[in-house]
Parts: structure tokens; sequence; C-alpha cells
């Protein structure tokens, strides 16, 4: 039978088909030893390998000892019933992985924008809580320059003229601050500022347009606005905060093992999951 290349199980109903060798990365798991003969729980009916446990939960079983990494969505909730299963199928470096709270527990995101307008020009700047959240708004949110005569630059559409993208202000890792309207030059000539946020091709010249989208790009990203309140009523300063629950985009915990050993499990964030 360990030498059968191509294995099916059912599991509580749900059909697996996988390599021998798959379920032989840990040896001394009982999934390794249903192979041998030498675990009578599992029953051989029909070609197929009966297991009366959970099938939903055993696609993870399966794609870890694929990968050797555990990927979860975003959305898993089930890790404590994730980490018996585990257990039961004596996958032990996988079940003390699941144990670790702190790898696991969704955080609190907290997200605050200020906005303020001043004459033709309006000022935004971005808190968070989570720096890898900044970064990635970031790198949504381009800002272009060009001039524009006095008589256009009221226009909706952008000048005919090249604009010019401007990087962001990066006060630190946590902020951002960027502009948009237009500021007087020289003669009638204006520079102008044009905001546009991915996946948005608009640019936008008019702060309150570009705060509507901003906020709902937030919205649309999993946000939830709680509370928007005055800053400076004689500067005009006002601030809506967000918050969202963030688990990990995808927990990712990487197996260190040579296939035929018992394996060594070390808890590993990939670089875009990491929050300062």
């Amino acid at each position: 039978m360990s030498s059968r290349e191509v294995v099916v199980l059912s599991v509580g109903g749900v059909r697996f088909v996988t390599r021998a060798s798959t379920l032989q990365q840990f040896p001394e798991s009982r999934l390794a030893r249903m192979l041998n003969d030498d675990d009578q729980e599992f029953k051989l009916v029909n070609g197929e390998f009966f297991v009366d446990r959970d099938g939903t939960l055993f696609s993870y079983i399966m794609d870890f000892l694929r990968t050797l990494q555990v990927s979860l969505p975003t959305d898993f909730s089930d890790y404590q019933r994730l980490q018996r299963e585990a257990e039961f199928y004596g996958l032990y470096p996988l079940a003390d992985l699941l144990s670790q709270e702190h790898l696991l527990k969704p955080r609190l995101e907290i997200l605050e924008v200020r906005f303020s307008l001043q004459e033709m020009q309006a000022f935004f700047r971005i808190f968070g809580s989570c720096s890898t959240t900044v970064e990635t708004l970031a790198e949504q949110i381009t800002v272009f320059t060009g001039q524009q005569s006095g008589q256009s630059w009221n226009s909706p559409f952008p000048s005919q003229k090249p604009l010019v993208p401007l990087p962001l202000e990066r006060p630190s890792h946590h902020d951002m601050v960027f502009q948009c309207g237009t500021d007087y030059s020289a003669g009638d000539q204006f520079v102008a500022r044009y905001v546009s946020i991915k996946p948005d091709n608009r640019k936008l010249i008019n702060g309150t347009n570009v705060l509507g989208l901003l906020l709902d790009t937030l919205l649309k990203d999993g946000f939830r606005l709680i509370s928007t309140r005055t800053v400076s009523s004689e500067e005009k300063v006002e601030c809506y905060s967000f918050e969202r629950m963030k688990r990990p985009a995808g927990l990712t915990v990487t197996v260190n093992q040579t296939p035929g050993s018992s394996g060594v499990a070390r808890a590993k964030r990939s670089q875009v999951q990491k929050g300062k």
C-alpha cells in the first residue's frame, strides 16, 4: 500500500485525491501510518480511505501538507477546531502553530483623515495605526501638477499640457500629506494640483470631490466610519475617523524540514503583512 502513488480519501463526505508522498510528509502522523495499514481507524472502502472527520477543515490540512505552510482566509475563525483536527491526524507542528494566539488574533486598526479648505486649495493628512495600510494607500494616491491660465483653473478637466506626478509627503511610516487645487504663480498663471486614487482613473482638482472619493475608497476597503468632528473651526479642519478589524492577509507559517523528518515549525509572516 505504501508504494501506491495516488491516494483517494473521503473525509466527512468530501473527496480528496493526492499523492502518497504528500501524506507521508510527516512520517509520525496518522495519515502516513494509514498508508502502511498501521491505523485501523481509517477504513479502506471501495479503494478510498474513509475518515469520519470535518471535510472542510481537512482542505486546510491538505494545503499544509502540500506546501508546508498554512495559509488561512482573512475571515477564518475556526482555529481551535482546526487545531483539534491537526492533533487528531498527528500533525503536531501544525497544531503547535495554531495554538499561538498572538499570530492569529485580529487587531483593531485605526485610520484618521484630516481635511481642510483654504481659498482655492484643499489639504489632506492621513494617519494610520498600521504602516502597511498607509503604504498601500500611498501607492493608490497620485498627485499631478501643471500650470494653467487663470481662465481655466476651475475647469473640471485637466489642462492639455502634460501633468507631472509629484511624490506624496511622508512625515513618517504612519502618515502622508498631499493637497489639490490651485495656487497663484505669476501673471495669469496658476499651479494646479490634481489627485487620482486607484482604481478610479479620474484626476480631480476639487477638494470636496477628492474627499468623497477617498472616503468611498476606505469604506470599500473594509473600514467603518466611526466619527466626524471639526478639529479647528477657524482653520476649517475636519477629521474623519475609521476603524476595521484586520486579520493577517493570509496567515503564513513556514515549517522548516526535509522530507522524511519530523519537522520543526517556525512562525513567519510575509513582508507585506508586517505592521509597524
